[in-house]
Parts: C-alpha cells; sequence; structure tokens
C-alpha cells in the first residue's frame, strides 16, 4: 500500500463562524480520488489567535491510501 500525507490550514473568521476556507479541503480530497487514492483518515487540531486577524486555526491532516 502507498499513502500520502497532507496538512490544510483553516482559518475562521473573526466576525460570524464557520470556516471561509472549507473548500481547501474538497479540492485536497478531489486531487487526491482523480489520481487514484481515497481518504483513509482525518484528524484535525485547533488554536486560538491573539493577533489583530482573530478567528481560530484548524489543521486538518489528511492520510490518502493508494485504490492500487
Amino acid at each position: 500500500m502507498q499513502y500520502v500525507v497532507v496538512q490544510v490550514v483553516l482559518k475562521e473568521e473573526l466576525l460570524g463562524t464557520g470556516s471561509g476556507n472549507l473548500t481547501s479541503v474538497e479540492r485536497v480530497l478531489n486531487e487526491h480520488a482523480a489520481k487514484g487514492y481515497r481518504l483513509h483518515t482525518i484528524t484535525t487540531t485547533s488554536s486560538g489567535s491573539k493577533g489583530l486577524g482573530g478567528g481560530d486555526r484548524i489543521q486538518a491532516t489528511m492520510v490518502f491510501e493508494s485504490l492500487s
């Protein structure tokens, strides 16, 4: 089996809720599916931001498994 590990950082906006860049996760999933991989595992960690941009950061780590 062959595996690929990818990390994507999502930043939640200061105003409102929800991440504005979930399309980043979708893009990575679709790119690897087109290459013959499937998502095996996903984990997330989060941390707060104290700077002027505000918002939390969520790091998603995805492990893809080759289907061939």
